[in-house]
């Protein structure tokens, strides 16, 4: 992926089984609305191809809503022949011990992977919980960032028990222990993180490995203290994230263009800050 040949950089895209929807599919597209974004591989990166948007991929290793994951090698795979414009991060579940940090190690030496995804809402954990530290040591190790889903999720909203996924895993504060103790590992606390945007504002500003993604709500929703600190104090510390196929960088970048960001804060946002932190050219 050569930076110079690329409007922005999308740090949230999932690549999502081409299976039919299940209830949470079903739930998510009432959530977030029909994105009309197509669900294959080669849509996605036909897309984003055609908009020279680069992007990271990844799909996410959970077992809570019955959506499948794309195996990681294929995510890599696919991220490899597509590498002038996509990125492949792999998901283990932390939770899985030893199993989890054999593997992780073992996708890290494959070379197809510049990151991780967790999910601590559909993993069911807490971030700071101490059996996930042996695999953040693996993370740490190599420098491999770490995308976490922080703040309120789609994916289960107005489900009845809102299909099992329990918010409480989402709440930021939890991920300044793991700041603390690795100071090493690049984290990005992914979405605008509602009810605890305060709090993730914070962390980020407090700890130098700590980054925020604005994936997965249209910027017109943004707090004004999410655009405030985006101005200001958190300026090279933000990155676009669109959480495509729900939210497309199309409309995105719409919405993102009417809000109320400095013109010199934009190109950081939509692409500097993250060509700093991925180590592109």
């Amino acid at each position: 992926m050569k930076a110079s040949n690329l409007i922005a950089i999308d740090t949230h895209v999932h690549i999502e089984s081409e299976i039919p929807d299940n209830d949470a599919d079903k739930a998510a597209k009432k959530y977030f609305g029909d994105s009309g974004a197509g669900r294959s591989r080669k849509e996605l990166a036909d897309y984003y191809r055609s908009r020279n948007i680069g992007c990271v991929a990844f799909s996410v290793d959970e077992s809570l809503t019955g959506r499948p994951q794309v195996p990681n090698e294929a995510v890599g795979q696919f991220a490899a022949a597509n590498s002038d414009v996509i990125m492949a991060f792999a998901s283990v579940n932390p939770m899985r011990g030893e199993a989890a940090v054999k593997e992780a190690r073992r996708l890290i030496a494959t070379g197809l992977f510049r990151g991780f995804k967790l999910h601590p809402p559909l993993m069911k954990f807490f971030p700071n919980d101490k059996a996930a530290y042996p695999f953040y040591e693996v993370m740490n190790e190599f420098k491999m960032p770490v995308i976490f889903h922080t703040g309120h999720i789609g994916i289960g909203t107005g489900m009845p028990g809102g299909g099992g996924v329990r918010l409480k895993y989402g709440n930021p504060m939890d991920i300044d222990d793991v700041a603390v103790d690795f100071p090493d590992m690049k984290i990005i606390m992914a979405h605008p993180s509602f009810p605890w945007q305060d709090e993730a504002l914070s962390v980020c500003l407090h700890k130098p490995n700590v980054y925020i993604d604005l994936s997965g709500w249209s910027p017109k929703y943004f707090p004004a203290s999410l655009i405030q600190y985006c101005n200001t104090l958190l300026k090279k510390k933000v990155l676009f994230g669109s959480d495509y196929p729900l939210i497309t960088p199309d409309r995105w970048m719409k919405d993102f263009s009417e809000i109320a960001i400095r013109d010199e804060v934009r190109p950081l946002i939509l692409k500097e800050n993250a060509v700093r932190l991925f180590g592109l050219e």
